[in-house]
């Protein structure tokens, strides 16, 4: 028996496929694509520790290097949203080590950062001088509600999606936003690939999400839709090395095509092409 990862209904699964030995699900009731991955206290600590931000795989093998880069990041949605609100207070959801959240903060707006990893979150502290807090979205507690919420490259990771969703809404102000960045299952990347698409990727990656799906998530929440895009999107060499490392462990002659790519040295950035990644900007109604 399945239980759906957001409406929590028995039995209303349909099986897509399997993944590093995880099923990959469909709910038949609300639409919610999700890992069947078993409950476990644990599994925010065991996945994102220093490993996933160093370690390559999956993870990063080297996020520190990426600052700069995720520096802009947030100039650039930060310039996005000019044509919506004005800086005001920010919770930025998944900080990391607080780059994105320091290009917001130099942008004007206030900001706090959550990250459930203790040594990101110091990192973010001393050497960034950010207010960040070592927790996930789920155990967060504040009396404070903030203008906006950016949950940049998150939301497929939260553990407890509908946990999730209603803490993000009980932390957002009256006509607050949500600026959601994600990728597109409906995208035309992933029905080419279908489940060799890069973002199946259980036990980190647990939701897969598109532009409607969001939509219908966030009216749950009393949240409507007021803007999408595509962002222009770089990832660091690096990182993308070891991703493509660990996505072709088991395609010997696929990965020997591909390593030509170590020639490109790590610190490079390198532009994401693709049409499987959008942006969302929600407001609270």
């Amino acid at each position: 028996m399945f239980t759906c990862k957001n409406c929590q209904k028995d039995r209303t699964e349909e099986k897509k496929f399997e993944k590093e030995g995880y099923p990959i699900l469909d709910c038949m009731q609300c639409g919610h694509r999700f890992a069947d991955v078993p409950y476990n206290p644990a599994h925010v600590e065991a996945v994102y520790g220093d490993d996933y931000f160093e370690g390559g795989e999956a993870g990063y093998s080297d996020y520190l290097s990426e600052g700069d880069m995720l520096i802009k990041r947030g100039k650039y949605y930060s310039k996005v949203l000019e044509k919506y609100t004005s800086p005001a207070r920010i919770l930025d959801v998944g900080a990391a080590a607080g780059f994105l959240l320091k290009g917001f903060t130099e942008s004007g707006w206030q900001g706090t950062g959550i990250e459930p990893n203790p040594k990101m979150v110091q990192y973010g502290r001393k050497q960034l001088n950010l207010d960040m807090y070592s927790t996930p979205l789920e155990d967060f507690e504040s009396t404070e509600l903030f203008n906006l919420i950016s949950i940049i490259q998150v939301l497929p990771h939260l553990y407890d999606l509908n946990k999730g969703l209603e803490k993000l809404a009980s932390l957002t102000a009256p006509e607050g936003y949500w600026l959601i960045e994600t990728w597109n299952k409906d995208s035309k990347m992933a029905r080419f690939f279908g489940k060799n698409w890069h973002e199946y990727s259980p036990p980190s990656v647990l939701h897969w999400f598109s532009p409607d799906s969001i939509r219908f998530f966030g009216a749950q929440h009393g949240m409507e839709v007021i803007a999408t895009g595509r962002p222009s999107k770089k990832i660091g060499a690096g990182h993308a090395k070891s991703l493509i490392n660990y996505k072709l462990k088991d395609k010997p002659l696929l990965k020997s095509i591909f390593s030509i790519s170590r020639v490109i040295p790590d610190q490079w950035e390198i532009p994401y092409p693709a049409e499987d990644l959008f942006w969302v900007l929600l407001r609270k109604k």
